[in-house]
């Protein structure tokens, strides 16, 4: 194959890569689009099941307390007939087992959607001034399901003041930084995640006990497109180090193979 020929087909290649990374990022952000416009329209639908839980709730305590005085009014022999035909003990037990579980489920669901709703502002690109640390239970409610079985996450919180940015894109880098830490374990793994400050900075840092990265890489990792993964784009660190500049931040990385890998995200205290 001639030199000519050869590098031909290494453009065609890339380019057919940029056309779907592209196409990707379109997706993504369509995706959150339609996630935050979800969390929007079934807002509603769930309000009214959780007020009708509440009442409900009464109405079975209401009709379980009727149920026993007019059992009270009609020979034992009799009424434990009635009891056993219908398994009444075994309902008057198991009814507020299914309603406890009913409401956890359903208090769950609202605690998704509010998480979702604050995690998914696509269009915000406002400045405000944010607690970081609500920005961090926000993100890892969103991963539970992704954490649940590859990582136990250990929060080491420090006293920091409220800092202004856009918290939409702070929490997508949170959540990007987490999501490599876990695509990366091999096995369950630990991921800390620790907050402080000092005169200039606030920081968020986020450490692993995965694989690690080779000294020579840490640099290349930032670069749009390098993943060593077999899912992923390859833009998560490339943007997340975008939207730090654009915050006047620093993204910064440790690490040292087969111990793990630290990220530390700075924001400017005061800008």
């Amino acid at each position: 194959m001639s030199a000519d020929r050869l590098e031909y087909e290494k453009l065609a290649q890339k380019v057919e890569q940029l056309n779907e990374q592209l196409l990707h990022s379109e997706k993504l952000a369509s995706l959150g689009q339609l996630a935050a416009g979800v969390a929007h329209e079934i807002n509603n639908p769930i309000g009214y099941v959780a007020s009708n839980l509440v009442s409900l709730k009464e109405y079975i305590d209401s009709l379980m307390m009727l149920i026993r005085q007019l059992s009270n009014q009609l020979p034992v022999e009799q009424t434990n007939k009635l009891k056993q035909l219908y398994d009444f003990d075994y309902i008057s037990k198991d009814l507020p087992i299914l309603m406890s579980q009913s409401e956890s489920g359903l208090l769950r669901v609202i605690e998704i959607i509010r998480e979702l709703k604050d995690f998914s502002h696509i269009d915000d690109v406002e400045f405000t001034e944010v607690d970081l640390h609500l920005g961090i239970h926000s993100t890892l409610n969103i991963l539970a399901n992704e954490l649940k079985y590859k990582a136990n996450v250990k929060k080491v919180f420090g006293d920091i003041p409220r800092v202004r940015c856009v918290a939409s894109q702070i929490n997508q880098v949170v959540l990007n930084l987490i999501l490599n830490a876990v695509q990366a374990f091999k096995s369950f793994g630990i991921i800390t995640i620790t907050t402080g400050c000092d005169d200039s900075w606030a920081w968020i840092r986020v450490e692993d006990n995965g694989p690690g990265i080779e000294q020579d890489k840490l640099e290349t990792i930032f670069q749009p497109f390098y993943t060593t993964k077999d899912i992923g784009t390859g833009l998560g660190l490339a943007l997340s180090r975008s939207i730090l500049e654009k915050h006047a931040g620093i993204l910064e990385v440790k690490s040292s193979v087969g111990k793990g890998s630290c990220f530390t995200i700075k924001l400017p205290i005061n800008s």
